[in-house]
């Protein structure tokens, strides 16, 4: 146990490891399988080159990004004491590896499609397990890609700035030198992650867009239909946003999770007010987050194994919930002996809530392992709830998604209200859950429960992951099935499969916003720490104002968002008419569409669009927080984080109900007594709901907890230099510095004056 004790930092990165060998196994089996015929290769092949065409351009545009952000942060860390110029590194580092988080999946996700298409002839059993085999690369690239850097880089960081500093603390500056410098992995992260995650977002609702409104209620033809010229982009989409975009999402949040659990971790002190007396040195507490991330891996791929069906009758969600509860519930159990074993017994506190002779101030938490278990077991259950509530309020045959599709039998106007009220509905449960998880942790365990709740959240990511991978891959496979025009049995196993993968993408982002809202509050518990300040006033004018710009801000990213979807489905649509009208042949299949001009416009407009959005995250901490202050831009904090959740989940939520209430046609809906099937009225006021949807589901919506995180993180890395007592003073600090000088100058010359008289 001594052994285990004393090497246990080295034994992080062996997790990491462990999930990307068990990811290269998987992914070897992926692409065995038989990828059937000449037209399905080429289809497939269409598909693979729009995809890299787009990670190309848009990482040359991000290199150049990555460049300056590395230049500017290397400058920063040479003017306050807690930074170093090392964070340019560690910045690069988490940047790159979430782009080639993001690469691994769409690489699999691009060869598992059409495997799944030629698994789909057999059975569904065997489409299941390769279309899930390939979403748990996936899963597990990106879990095994964050455990391994952030681990890694801690060990370089904690012996370069504590172990071999004479003298140096837990809990002084020489760790928190270390943790500020491994928050620039975790900006590189989110950096890409908003990028990628728009980027791709809008490419996926440009190409969706086009092919609904033209192919599917202009042409009468199915979305998928290989005479459809948009049809390759729509495919394409749905690897950039919903493979690349939310594996640099879930990425990003990974690693901001248990970074804000590392920061918090290290203002834990014992009874006597000095570090805390466990078997690591101190350093239990930061450790711990990494720990539980290490084991989540590991019954994330235990529960990957028991994710499988027999017969074409059986349950895909029931199979898929299977594996989700069991990597949920042995994550559970594994870290209660982990707490007991990794933390001291006894009371202990936050250097925060001590005062100056060291006593507890009044009101604050005494923190006890077992209370940090059950911050974890809250966080665990919070994430649960989120995606049982997301997926009522967007599966099929469920009230919400029912309500929706009456309301289109009276045309699209009432679609279009039914959508937005059940969006709006889905607010509500969430929210409770969300404040009851906040409060409940907090209560057992003060700030680090609520951040030690987020890694518990976050620790079975690769599962979520692998869940959510797998619908994109299936989409693929349906639509490659409808191109190739296979048999109605195969377009009905991969229809079985789809229905499932819009549930668990919904699902998936509503387990992503939660994890955001418990990842932000920690992050933004942190920033107050390292910023020195002790609270937030919002009695005070500035603050206020702070408070209702913060609030404003997911609504202008989200208008820039779903305005840029609009301007390149403009240009989609117009394509597409074009190719109908000057190439009459497509529609008697005698002359094959130009995929390419369709990609082009994707991959051109999501380019240019994702830049505008991606600087309002980036520049606007920055802006306000050397401008007004460290209070003022923890009020901006609090205000993006309340309204950029109630976004995310409503729009999220508004998309999936509408897409499933669309879906539903297809199979046929009794509405008033009669039966209404694909091309009937209610099917087109159900097409025009989900177009409508799409850009909230897969562009703007998930968008949204990239953003809470992202400021976040900005705020938290530029902290040390908005400190109160550090010389390098915000401007709001120097001016009220040059205030008070002037006023005592101008009292001095009016005392002067009045002896004189």
């Amino acid at each position: 146990m001594d052994f285990l004790n004393t090497y246990l930092i080295y034994l992080i990165p062996f997790f990491g490891l462990i999930g990307i060998a068990v990811m290269a196994v998987k992914a070897a089996w992926v692409t065995k399988q038989d990828a059937g015929d000449g037209d399905m290769a080429q289809l497939s092949g269409y598909i693979a080159d729009g995809a890299m065409a787009f990670l190309r351009a848009e990482w040359k545009v991000l290199g150049y990004f990555v460049v300056v952000a590395g230049l500017l942060l290397a400058w920063s860390g040479t003017t306050v004491a807690t930074s170093s110029p090392v964070i340019a590194i560690s910045f690069v580092a988490g940047a790159f590896l979430s782009a080639f988080a993001g690469f691994l999946g769409m690489r699999i996700a691009t060869k598992a499609n059409v495997r799944t298409t030629q698994a789909a002839r057999t059975s569904l059993a065997q489409a299941l397990k390769v279309s899930f085999t390939g979403g748990t690369v996936m899963g597990l690239g990106v879990a095994g890609l964050a455990i391994i850097g952030l681990g890694s880089l801690f060990i370089v960081f904690y012996t370069i700035y504590v172990k071999n500093v004479a003298g140096s603390t837990v809990n002084g500056e020489d760790m928190a030198k270390a943790l500020d410098v491994l928050a620039g992995f975790s900006l590189g992260a989110e950096s890409i992650a908003l990028f990628a995650r728009v980027g791709g977002g809008i490419y996926t609702k440009a190409a969706d867009v086009g092919a609904d409104l033209v192919g599917k209620v202009e042409a009468g033809i199915p979305e998928d239909d290989v005479r459809n010229p948009a049809t390759i982009a729509d495919n394409v989409g749905d690897n950039v946003g919903d493979v690349a975009g939310m594996g640099a999402d879930l990425f990003g949040s990974y690693v901001a999770t248990m970074l804000a659990t590392m920061v918090l971790g290290r203002e834990l002190v014992g009874p006597d007010g000095k570090a805390l007396h466990d078997s690591f040195g101190g350093i239990g507490a930061v450790l711990l987050p990494m720990v539980i991330a290490g084991l989540g891996l590991i019954f994330s791929i235990i529960g990957a194994s028991l994710v499988k069906i027999k017969n074409e009758t059986d349950s895909v969600q029931k199979a898929l919930n299977i594996g989700n509860w069991a990597s949920i519930i042995l994550t559970a159990i594994a870290t209660y002996f982990v707490v007991q074993w990794m933390l001291p017994e006894g009371e202990f506190r936050m250097v925060r809530d001590l005062d100056a002779s060291g006593a507890l101030k009044a009101g604050a938490m005494v923190i006890t392992k077992n209370g940090v278990f059950m911050s974890i077991v809250v966080g665990l259950i919070v994430g649960t709830l989120m995606s049982i509530i997301t997926e009522y309020y967007t599966a099929m045959g469920k009230r919400p998604v029912l309500s929706i599709i009456r309301q289109s039998s009276t045309g699209h106007a009432t679609n279009i209200i039914g959508g937005l009220s059940v969006g709006m509905e889905s607010t509500v449960l969430p929210i409770l859950v969300l404040a009851s998880g906040i409060y409940g942790s907090y209560h057992f365990a003060g700030l680090y429960g609520v951040a030690i709740a987020a890694a518990g959240m976050m620790a079975t990511t690769a599962m979520q992951l692998a869940i959510d991978a797998f619908g994109p891959i299936a989409d693929n496979a349906g639509g490659i099935a409808e191109m190739s025009r296979l048999p109605e049995e195969v377009r009905h196993r991969t229809d079985n499969l789809d229905a499932v993968g819009n549930t668990t993408a919904a699902t998936g982002k509503g387990f992503a916003i939660a994890s955001a809202a418990l990842t932000s509050l920690a992050l933004f518990a942190a920033f107050v720490g390292v910023a020195g300040i002790e609270h937030i006033d919002i009695y005070k004018a500035d603050v206020l104002a702070g408070l209702f710009v913060g609030g404003m801000i997911p609504f202008i990213f989200s208008a820039l968002c779903i305005s840029a979807v609009g301007r390149a489905a403009m240009a989609m649509v117009e394509e597409v008419r074009r190719q109908f009208r000057e190439i009459p042949g497509i529609m008697t299949y005698e002359a094959k569409p130009e995929y390419e001009k369709c990609v082009a416009i994707s991959t051109k407009a999501s380019i240019r669009e994702m830049v505008a959005p991606g600087l309002i995250a980036l520049i606007t901490p920055i802006i306000i927080g050397f401008a007004f202050g460290p209070e003022v831009l923890g009020g901006l904090l609090a205000g993006v984080t309340v309204s950029g959740v109630l976004m995310g989940i409503f729009q999220s939520n508004a998309g999936g109900a509408w897409d499933n209430a669309k879906k539903s046609f297809e199979k046929g809906c009794m509405i008033n007594g009669e039966m209404h099937y694909k091309k009937s009225e209610p099917h087109k006021a159900s097409v025009t709901g989900d177009t409508v949807g799409d850009p909230f589901k897969d562009t703007s919506g998930p968008s949204m907890n990239i953003l809470i995180k992202l400021m976040s993180i900005v705020s938290l890395v530029i902290a040390p230099h908005l400190n109160a007592n550090h010389a390098a003073k915000p401007i709001a600090m120097k001016c009220e510095v040059k205030k008070q000088v002037i006023v005592q100058a101008y009292s001095s010359a009016i005392t002067k004056i009045d002896k004189k008289a």
